[in-house]
């Protein structure tokens, strides 16, 4: 393993700097803070304009008013993501204040109960993040893929705080071939997986979204078919600073036509 460079220290001691006031603050100002920085630079910065693009596309109905209060509350939403990622072992079931509820959690008991294979998947909405917590307190060792980091001092940092929410010991797999194997192999022993399918792609197929073809990845539709396990839509819902709503779909049907490519397309659209 190569030296970290001395960019990448720089960066790091960074994010250790920000995320010790983060700490400082608590979760609700940490997310108030991080959503209203956001909010203010983000409309201001060039990706808004493919965001605004997207939702005239999207939704023609709405007028650039509109679709602009939307790109801010986009920006806003990713700030509070970030600056609540610290918190994220901090963010319990609870009745209200910094935490989640969720109104039927039948289907993680079920899971639980029958154990795994099982897939779960959900987009980036709210905090993706508070998916950790959630599956540790219903006593599901749940993995998850995800995007390495550039910096791999920031990417041990990341890690750090998403094993601080999950316990120690629940594996995580980066996207990319090595770790669609490793992910199949879990699978295989029984294990849950976690999935965030809503990412603009190059390869996968394309599936309609919004009325219009998307670059999806097939990952998920092939995992379980291949194993016929249970696929659990999750949903997870802002209602304030560091508060969110689980919201829990039924588990989906998974087709079983005999054409493995075209049961691949059903399920991934």
């Amino acid at each position: 393993m190569r030296a970290p460079r001395l960019s990448e220290r720089l960066e790091a001691a960074a994010l250790h700097a920000g995320l010790r006031m983060l700490r400082l603050l608590g979760p609700e100002a940490a997310s108030n803070l991080g959503g209203g920085v956001l909010r203010t630079i983000g409309p201001w910065l060039p990706v808004s304009r493919v965001a605004e693009r997207n939702l005239a596309r999207a939704m023609p109905e709405r007028d650039p008013a509109e679709r602009a209060r939307i790109v801010r509350g986009v920006w806003d939403n990713l700030g509070r993501t970030a600056a609540e990622l610290p918190h994220l072992p901090r963010l319990v079931q609870s009745a209200s204040g910094p935490g989640w509820e969720c109104p039927d959690d039948s289907p993680m008991r079920m899971l639980r109960e029958r154990g795994g294979p099982a897939l779960l998947f959900s987009g980036h909405l709210a905090n993706w993040e508070v998916g950790f917590p959630v599956a540790a307190a219903f006593g599901l060792s749940v993995s998850w893929f995800y995007r390495a980091a550039a910096n791999p001092l920031v990417e041990h940092v990341i890690q750090a705080m998403r094993e601080a929410a999950t316990g120690p010991g629940v594996p995580m797999f980066a996207k990319g071939a090595e770790g669609a194997r490793a992910a199949l192999g879990h699978l295989r022993r029984g294990g849950l997986l976690g999935m965030l399918v809503d990412q603009k792609l190059n390869e996968g197929i394309a599936v309609p979204f919004f009325g219009r073809p998307a670059m999806t990845t097939t990952a998920l539709a092939q995992f379980a078919l291949r194993l016929r396990c249970p696929v659990l839509p999750l949903r997870p819902v802002r209602i304030g600073p560091a508060r969110f709503r689980i919201l829990c779909d039924p588990f989906m049907e998974l087709p079983d036509t005999g054409d493995r490519a075209a049961d691949v397309v059903t399920l991934t659209t």
